[in-house]
């Protein structure tokens, strides 16, 4: 299955290393991060998951659930999650689900047998409280994500879900931001009072609206 922006992301019931959950009923109405791992006691995947649990507050103020998964057992996971603790110097206080059966790696398209048969790839879906696919990354086994990016990406995504804007190359929470195009010039000016500067009839930037 080949999963695209707007699609539903697919529900799935899985054990995990805080026992079982329906995927759905556990996102309630929150945000949600999904990403995948190669496997248990791998390096890379030790410091990805570290840095999620270091950044556990960031993540519940932007009401976001994370989960990650690899296709290891919960016994597996318990023991790795030790490690995680020990060289991270954090906590991991967020599931991993135990896919042994590959259910849920599959049902995200989380195998490419060209990069190996057995593993899952570096995949990361972010999921809305829709349940709509927001926007998914995959990275190669041997890249570890950058989490200063995934946390950009949330803002932009929570932002531009509840205003008419959309954000430019390298935008940083805080700074301006785009009027879509289908709002005219003299509807834009109206609906952001903070001010529109009009570089082309198509470009027109205003200060980022949810700030004061």
């Amino acid at each position: 299955m080949s999963l695209r922006l707007g699609d539903i992301a697919p529900n799935f019931k899985a054990k995990t290393s805080i026992g079982e959950i329906d995927f759905h009923e556990y996102l309630g109405n929150s945000w949600g991060i999904l990403f995948s791992h190669p496997a248990d006691f791998t390096p890379v995947c030790t410091t990805e998951l570290g840095k999620t649990a270091l950044l556990s507050g960031e993540f519940e103020k932007r009401n976001v659930k994370v989960l990650a998964l690899s296709v290891d057992s919960v016994e597996s996971h318990s023991k790795w999650i030790g490690d995680i603790n020990e060289t991270q110097h954090t906590t991991v206080n967020f599931p991993i689900i135990a896919d042994e059966s590959k259910e849920v790696a599959n049902l995200y398209d989380m195998i490419h047998p060209n990069a190996s048969e057995t593993f899952t790839v570096r995949s990361l879906f972010i999921i809305g409280p829709d349940k709509k696919v927001k926007l998914f990354i995959t990275y190669p086994a041997s890249t570890g994500r950058n989490f200063n990016e995934i946390l950009r990406v949330i803002d932009s995504l929570q932002l531009t879900a509840n205003y008419s804007v959309a954000t430019p190359a390298n935008w940083e929470d805080g700074q301006d931001v785009i009027v879509v195009p289908a709002i005219k010039t003299e509807d834009a000016i109206a609906k952001f009072p903070k001010g529109v500067t009009i570089v082309k009839p198509y470009l027109r930037y205003t200060p980022q609206p949810n700030k004061d």
